[in-house]
């Protein structure tokens, strides 16, 4: 069974980048001009969102996610979230699963940079993504084009109603200048700007999670491939979060027990123009950075003596032989 975190109709952007979103991340929602069906917080829940028929609460059917109550005066209501991470927002899905009735007609969405602990007062707020219609009970995929980095979001609802969840998927924007050069930093690590450029399949986890922080929780938290009926391996190919010399590398593979790979390697380059999509065709010849390692389950793997000098890199490509799940991917190196 597939994973269903994984929407077979929704763009790269959802695979590839961090959900800046995400409470376990640091995110958080603020404040909500009402929340009297559904409190504000269940919008930012990681898991996708359930539907229980009899679950009712004293304030009437117990819905997952945000629901404010039918609105009887002017105006619209808003949720204000801080971000886990200043960061550059590739795309936004407003997720109504579930609200059928109940959903908002529309919904906008702001967001400003700020340090203040009262945004809402004194932000500086952009609108990035207008008016736009919603229907209920669906994903609304929205591309940001917007190169400037932000801190929080104001969604916007018109004029009342419930979202099931809100994920802001974008680049954790990290000041290097300020970083010291000599000490080892982890270049796979999503909240430091690395992200996901293509992987060959992600049948039963998004790759992306090998670049999150900490270990992971549980089989589900980590890049699965289906079980492979054909020669060849799977790949997942990285953008580090900046150019550096790998002199370490940590392949996990926990709670991955029947399924873990038999072997992983990694190559890697120091790329310059093209586009993401590119780089498919190019990694298949990149320089080896690790030869084949045996894996074991449910360890961590760390490679340091067999790691290649490459010189400065920014992207690698992770293979692993032939199929399986890997928790976390780590790239130590010195920033360039």
């Amino acid at each position: 069974m597939a994973n269903p975190i994984l929407d077979a109709d929704a763009p790269a952007f959802t695979r590839r980048y961090m959900n800046l979103a995400d409470p376990r991340l640091g995110a958080a929602a603020l404040f909500a001009s009402d929340e009297f069906f559904a409190p504000k917080e269940r919008m930012l829940d990681p898991q996708p969102a359930v539907f229980i028929p009899s679950k009712y609460d004293d304030h009437g059917k117990w819905m997952d996610g945000w629901e404010t109550r039918r609105k009887r005066t002017t105006g619209h209501d808003f949720c204000i979230v801080k971000l886990a991470r200043p960061g550059t927002i590739h795309g936004i899905d407003i997720d109504t699963s579930h609200f059928t009735g109940n959903f908002p007609p529309a919904a906008s969405i702001e967001a400003c940079t700020s340090d203040s602990p009262n945004p809402q007062e004194d932000g500086d707020w952009r609108e990035i993504v207008p008016a736009t219609t919603l229907q209920g009970n669906r994903h609304h995929y929205l591309d940001i084009a917007d190169a400037r980095a932000y801190t929080h979001l104001r969604v916007n609802i018109y004029p009342d109603g419930g979202i099931a969840r809100l994920r802001v998927y974008g680049q954790p924007k990290a000041d290097w200048s300020r970083v010291a050069r000599g000490t080892l930093h982890d270049l796979a690590a999503i909240e430091n700007g690395a992200y996901l450029v293509a992987a060959n399949n992600q049948h039963f986890g998004p790759a992306s999670q090998m670049l999150m922080p900490g270990r992971g929780v549980n089989m589900g938290d980590g890049w699965e491939t289906r079980r492979r009926r054909e020669p060849g391996n799977d790949w997942a190919i990285v953008a580090l979060a900046h150019p550096g010399v790998i002199r370490a590398i940590e392949v996990d593979t926990a709670h991955f027990k029947g399924n873990f790979p038999d072997r992983c390697s990694l190559q890697a380059a120091r790329v310059a123009g093209g586009t993401d999509e590119s780089l498919v065709t190019q990694a298949m010849f990149w320089p080896v950075l690790l030869p084949e390692q045996k894996l074991a389950m449910d360890n961590v793997h760390r490679f340091e003596q067999e790691v290649a000098a490459l010189g400065p890199v920014t992207h690698v490509r992770f293979n692993i032989f032939p199929d399986g799940g890997v928790s976390r991917l780590r790239i130590f190196g010195d920033i360039e």
